[in-house]
């Protein structure tokens, strides 16, 4: 059934891209390009032969649109996870954590302290106009 609807699905949107592309431009005159209001008040005459076939083969791509995504969320909701079986494993056991001693370099470097790292007076700019 899905398979059904996809293959009618692709022949509706190849299709009304063709018939599409078939239309005449309403509008679409020189004179639409500078403001002039052309066809904009007049009424709409009947459809063409062409402008059903878009319309009916709009209906048709909008319904396999919908069928598709219901059908598409129906085999969503199973799970090739739910025939798996669970495989035996084995937990590790949780090797004590060594923590390591103070490092007899770290004691040989002495500290500075923090107000001998500020830094008091601004290096001067320098520009290349001085030079």
């Amino acid at each position: 059934m899905f398979e059904l609807i996809l293959v009618i699905h692709i022949i509706a949107c190849i299709s009304i891209i063709f018939f599409v592309l078939l239309q005449s431009g309403r509008g679409a005159e020189l004179g639409a390009a500078f403001g002039s209001i052309g066809q904009a008040n007049s009424v709409r005459g009947s459809m063409t032969g062409v402008g059903k076939i878009t319309t009916g083969v709009a209906i048709i791509f909008m319904l396999t649109s919908l069928s598709l995504a219901f059908l598409s969320s129906e085999t969503a909701r199973d799970s090739v996870v739910r025939d798996l079986k669970p495989a035996a494993t084995t937990t590790p056991v949780a090797e004590p954590m060594l923590i390591p001693e103070k490092d007899s370099q770290a004691e040989k470097t002495p500290e500075i302290p923090a107000k001998e790292l500020e830094q008091k007076v601004a290096p001067p700019i320098e520009s290349s106009r001085d030079s």
